[in-house]
């Protein structure tokens, strides 16, 4: 019978014959590795979008607002990351990050917008 070592320590492995890691430690750290670069994307992705859903709530108290691009700009809002669109049937795009949505208007003016339907 050959025998077998742990796929992260190298350790000799002891108990069934289908088992890759000597123990609950070995196994976790070598997953954790394997999965790093995945995690990090998600995480970072989900930190971004709620700072965006954070900005978009601060400057729209009311569930309607227009202004300018810039302040959300200034304030580090990211254009390219939102939750999903809606178009409307003339045409509009509403860019969503959650419920809190925003609309593109003329002249670098945005138009604040809240969804209070619940999903």
């Amino acid at each position: 019978m050959e025998e077998k070592s742990c796929l992260e320590c190298g350790e000799r492995i002891v108990g069934r014959s289908d088992k890759k890691f000597c123990n609950d430690y070995c196994r976790n750290a070598y997953n954790n590795k394997l999965n790093v670069g995945d995690k990090n994307l998600v995480r970072n992705t989900n930190n971004a979008l709620k700072k965006n859903y954070k900005i978009l709530c601060e400057l729209n108290p009311t569930g309607k607002t227009k202004l300018n691009k810039t302040v959300l700009l200034q304030k580090g809002f990211n254009f390219q990351l939102f939750t999903s669109i809606y178009t409307t049937k003339t045409g509009n795009q509403y860019f969503y990050c959650y419920n809190q949505g925003y609309l593109l208007l003329e002249n670098d003016f945005v138009l604040l917008v809240k969804n209070n339907q619940d999903f």
